[in-house]
């Protein structure tokens, strides 16, 4: 029987967890590898685990930096590294990466893998940055490969001096787990009787369009620029809703104008996080957008796009290579201005942009279904 390696997992906090791996720990199990999961003490993980049939670790790891406890956290990890003698370890997200790549080294684990999913740093300035970028680099250092989500990451990784050119990787297209595009993110398998509860339970009519957003809501994705540009829309669409879909967060969080503006208007609608279902809340939308000061990629625009929703985007992060510019959708630039412009134009032009949601769920299908990363992972990253 050919030999499965025995691989850890390691993310700061769970939130993470259900994004980066979806199904994916389940059929690499099934496939006879050794998975362990090891992320911040939560609620929810034991559950999952045994859901996706693998194991579980859970050590304090702090998404800001405190110099004693992370030194603990490293102490605690590389003993279970060495206790358990794992062939691959990988590290997700800066603060989850950073400390397992770390104990993995001193352990001695044959391979190092580092997800890149984002670059932290790109919205900060001065010390702040600096320690960022050489955290990045020392992450690197330490990994013997990294994966980057996107090309956009790969450039800026080169670019940055981040990381050995040689140790770069990209799965397919991007992505870390790509997109059930077959069954969950699939417009063709949703019960109509269940969405029209869920419109109704949010106070949606049929005659709304609606514009859609799905992540954190915190100043970095934008929020501010996209609430001020709605409010402007509103003065000449009366049918139109902005649906937000994410929990608001204390890091990076909303100015109190933005926060005001949000509670005070009937027609801007917040559903805080969002575990199950989520599907239906995107077969709500007419469009989706992501206007965000830094991304790695931007899963949520890929499953947008696999419900067959046009989606409109920056294109100087990474969510550029989510997207095919005038075919399943539109780039902005980060103001108020670009935003209700575009928005604009594709309610007054509805009928122009009717096939970008077509084309993008084609362009999903053929780049990002997980299935395809899945096999990818197993390899460029498990051989």
């Amino acid at each position: 029987m050919e030999y499965k390696p025995k691989i850890a997992n390691v993310v700061s906090v769970f939130f993470s967890i259900p994004f980066f791996f979806g199904d994916q720990l389940t059929y690499f199990t099934k496939k006879g590898y050794k998975i362990h999961l090891i992320c911040s003490p939560s609620s929810k993980i034991e559950a999952f685990a045994k859901q996706q049939g693998v194991n579980y670790k859970e050590f304090v790891i702090l998404r800001k930096f405190a110099v004693f406890q992370d030194i603990k956290s490293v102490f605690k990890l590389y003993r279970y590294f060495k206790q358990q003698n794992f062939d691959i370890v990988v590290g997700h997200t800066p603060k989850g990466a950073l400390l397992a790549m770390v104990a993995s080294f001193f352990a001695r684990t044959p391979k190092r893998i580092f997800f890149r999913h984002g670059l932290v740093y790109e919205t900060k300035s001065g010390f702040s940055k600096i320690l960022l970028v050489n955290i990045e680099r020392l992450t690197s250092l330490l990994a013997t490969q990294v994966v980057c989500v996107s090309p956009y990451l790969v450039e800026r990784s080169i670019s940055d001096k981040l990381s050995n050119p040689e140790k770069l990787l990209l799965l397919n297209k991007g992505s870390c787990n790509g997109v059930d595009v077959l069954q969950k993110f699939n417009p063709t398998t949703i019960v109509k009787s269940k969405l029209e509860e869920l419109r109704a339970k949010l106070g949606i009519e049929k005659e709304n369009y609606v514009i859609g957003y799905v992540g954190r809501l915190v100043k970095d994705k934008g929020i501010p620029e996209l609430v001020n540009a709605f409010v402007t829309l509103q003065k000449k669409h009366s049918r139109i809703k902005l649906l937000l879909v994410g929990p608001y967060e204390d890091k990076d969080k909303l100015n109190k104008r933005t926060l005001q503006l949000i509670k005070g208007n009937s027609n801007i609608i917040t559903t805080g996080h969002i575990d199950d279902d989520m599907e239906y809340y995107y077969s709500l939308m007419n469009i989706f957008i992501l206007p965000t000061h830094r991304e790695g990629l931007g899963t949520s625009l890929l499953e947008a796009s696999s419900m067959e929703i046009p989606v409109l985007t920056t294109s100087h992060t990474g969510s550029r290579d989510a997207i095919r510019e005038g075919v399943t959708g539109s780039y902005i630039e980060l103001s108020k201005e670009s935003i209700f412009n575009t928005i604009d134009a594709y309610i007054v032009n509805s009928n122009m942009y009717a096939t970008f949601g077509l084309e993008g769920r084609q362009y999903i299908l053929r780049n990002f279904e997980q299935k395809l990363i899945w096999k990818e992972i197993e390899t460029k990253l498990y051989y």
